[in-house]
């Protein structure tokens, strides 16, 4: 394969969004009537936002989507970076919109649908589509919540399969697919997971206030010690993020932390997107740990301090390097 397929990258989105944002110009009232500041709808979810992340720095990506929906598909490709590509499998269904609700603050509240139904002939035509597109990829992520008829175990089976194929797998969801992810392990092993301190907590049996009080001094041992046992059980890479805390990084060579820039935070949407795209965009050019965090951390600082659901490109990044320190 020539180079520009070696660093070619493929997300799947399994539970694709229309995500509409509704900015409001005071603190959100509880059973009131406000009016917004303003609104807006994008053709959205989690993988979407990980390669638009990664398109936008100039890698080769392919969002693959999990059925066709021409409604959606026409908003998405109204605002395609030149490096993105779309594919989406047989069957249509309409996307479900989530809505997300901004203060001034950058406090954000979000009411997400559960989506549409899907058939096992729907989860198969899926499954085909992207690994097809698979194919000669350097990373393939599997992100967000599953769609209703996906078994829990869905990310689980297809990592087998991409594994497979000789690609890196990244997987970021929650709740019962971030369980069954876990419970697969070492025979559905994996190269990146990206749980934030309540779901490293949820893994491991840890406390997640307990993290979060103890990274706001900048104290780690306990999170790196929770993610190099969630990495032995098969994950090559387990980023750990903390909001303004920063972020540790836990892999079978050490472990890694760093503290995030200062940026006046806007709104976290996308935050968690944009780390996995800067942590995959530091590793297909060949970084090393410290640098992949350095990455994943930027880009979650700068997709932070940008309003809605806005992502960040290259001239986002802060401008504050972060200063990455080994664990011993």
């Amino acid at each position: 394969m020539d180079s520009t397929t070696q660093g070619r990258v493929v997300t799947f989105t399994a539970n694709p969004s229309t995500d509409r944002t509704v900015l409001l110009d005071g603190p959100l009232a509880r059973g009131e009537v406000q009016r917004a500041a303003s609104a807006t709808e994008q053709a959205a979810g989690k993988g979407i936002n990980v390669a638009r992340v990664l398109a936008a720095a100039g890698i080769e990506t392919v969002a693959v989507l999990p059925f066709t929906d021409d409604a959606y598909q026409t908003m998405l490709f109204a605002d395609l970076p030149s490096a993105m590509a779309v594919a989406a499998a047989d069957g249509a269904h309409r996307s479900r919109t989530n809505t997300t609700i901004t203060e001034p603050s950058g406090t954000t509240t979000k009411v997400n649908e559960p989506g549409p139904t899907l058939t096992p002939d729907d989860l198969e035509a899926a499954a085909s589509t992207l690994l097809g597109e698979a194919e000669g990829a350097a990373w393939v992520a599997l992100s967000g919540s599953l769609p209703p008829g996906a078994p829990d175990d869905w990310y689980a089976h297809l990592t087998r399969r991409l594994t497979r194929l000789g690609c890196k797998v990244a997987i970021d969801t929650s709740d019962a697919a971030l369980d069954a992810v876990l419970a697969a392990l070492p025979d559905a092993a994996f190269d990146l997971i990206k749980p934030n301190s309540d779901e490293l907590a949820q893994l491991t049996g840890g406390d997640a206030a307990a993290f979060e009080a103890a990274a706001a001094r900048g104290d780690v041992a306990d999170i790196v010690a929770a993610a190099h046992a969630l990495r032995a059980r098969g994950i090559a890479n387990v980023l750990v993020t903390l909001g303004g805390s920063g972020a540790v990084l836990a892999t079978a060579e050490g472990a890694w932390y760093t503290r995030a820039p200062a940026v006046v935070v806007r709104s976290t949407v996308g935050a968690g997107d944009s780390s996995v795209a800067g942590f995959i965009l530091a590793a297909v050019g060949g970084g090393s740990p410290a640098e992949c965090l350095a990455a994943a951390v930027a880009h979650g600082s700068a997709a932070a301090s940008l309003p809605g659901t806005t992502l960040p490109i290259p001239r986002d990044l802060p401008a504050e390097g972060c200063q990455v320190v080994e664990i011993p």
